[in-house]
């Protein structure tokens, strides 16, 4: 058990590692931000801050001395370079972090513990593309295998014909097939280093443009009903990667049941609306988790919640949002509101 007081490592600099470090303060922990980033926006709420490339083993090595723990705030941190850590504790374990990583790696390890995801295939060469849509059909999604994220790094493919001109970026894919669903939603879990789990309510996620826009919950009850099978497989991840802290899997609602879609070894933008919807959040208790905490209830706080993301110019709409006595903001404090990216979000929560 690692007490309050001491110091917890955070792997990234961006509003997840903020929120993780103002739930961990709450809890009277410092907090230390390693990022190559210079303007962190979590380390403006932190103790300490090491801005320094990640494979600069002597900056790391200098963060971990001063750590009691280390956790990440994304999955694209690069593994190799985290053996500079020593023998500070890295929770969650890498194995998730080169698990997530990678899609094909992700869809193969989800689907030997018996999930369904979309159906997929390897793709490294214009041949193989062919070959993919050839079997698995199309309409269909071609994506990177490393680092896309909020539909960066994606190629809609409607009919065979569209991949003839496409010029392929020269690194890993992996091809997917359309899913015919009537809805999103995400489990997250959290795990104690006990194997004691929790799960938050599912929201029912709403996507524009490829990035999440609203996270509503209760979910409408056909989507409730998928759940307990999405839940069991998320049990199952967790248990596989004998998982510490927060853990969310992205899932499509069908007629046939849940799908699987991606996994985020982390804390999740679905998940915001636990700040003040939840009895604990999920920032609180992937603290809680990783120092060894017993972990907080994870029942709603509220008859409802609705969280919306402020993307780009949104955030200026502050004025109006706070007019609302039901809303509570979040502004991440990031300088520039370019289009498409996420500067705060707003949770409104029902009471009566």
């Amino acid at each position: 058990m690692i007490a309050p007081g001491e110091t917890i490592g955070i792997l990234g600099g961006g509003q997840l590692g903020r929120m993780i470090a103002m739930a961990a303060a709450q809890l009277g922990y410092r907090c230390h931000i390693y990022a190559p980033e210079g303007d962190s926006i979590a380390a403006e709420v932190s103790a300490a801050f090491t801005c320094a490339s990640w494979d600069d083993g002597k900056a790391m090595a200098a963060f971990a001395a001063d750590c009691a723990v280390v956790t990440y705030e994304f999955e694209n941190v690069p593994v190799a370079p985290l053996a500079a850590l020593g023998e500070v504790p890295l929770l969650p374990h890498p194995r998730a972090l080169e698990t997530a990583q990678d899609r094909l790696t992700e869809k193969r390890f989800v689907t030997g513990l018996g999930g369904t995801p979309a159906p997929f295939a390897p793709v490294d060469s214009a041949e193989d593309l062919t070959a993919a849509i050839a079997e698995i059909g199309a309409p269909g999604i071609l994506k990177t295998r490393r680092d896309g994220y909020d539909g960066k790094g994606q190629w809609r493919i409607m009919a065979s014909d569209d991949a003839a001109g496409l010029d392929l970026p020269g690194q890993p894919l992996i091809y997917e097939g359309f899913v015919t669903f009537f809805a999103e939603f995400s489990v997250i879990l959290c795990r104690g280093a006990d194997g004691d789990i929790r799960f938050f309510d599912s929201a029912h996620n709403v996507h524009e443009s490829g990035i999440l826009a609203v996270s509503t919950v209760p979910a409408p009850a056909a989507l409730i009903e998928q759940v307990p099978a999405a839940r069991e497989l998320a049990a199952k991840v967790a248990g596989a990667l004998d998982y510490v802290g927060v853990l969310t899997l992205e899932f499509f609602a069908t007629e046939a049941g849940p799908v699987f879609n991606e996994m985020a070894p982390r804390v999740h933008n679905s998940g915001h609306w636990t700040i003040e919807g939840a009895v604990t959040s999920q920032f609180e208790n992937h603290v809680r988790a990783i120092c060894g905490l017993p972990l907080g209830g994870t029942g709603l706080a509220a008859r409802g919640v609705e969280m919306r993301n402020l993307i780009g110019d949104e955030a200026h709409d502050w004025p109006a949002i706070l007019a609302d006595p039901a809303n509570h903001l979040h502004l991440y404090g990031k300088a520039a509101a370019r289009p498409g990216r996420k500067m705060g979000h707003v949770t409104r929560l029902t009471l009566d």
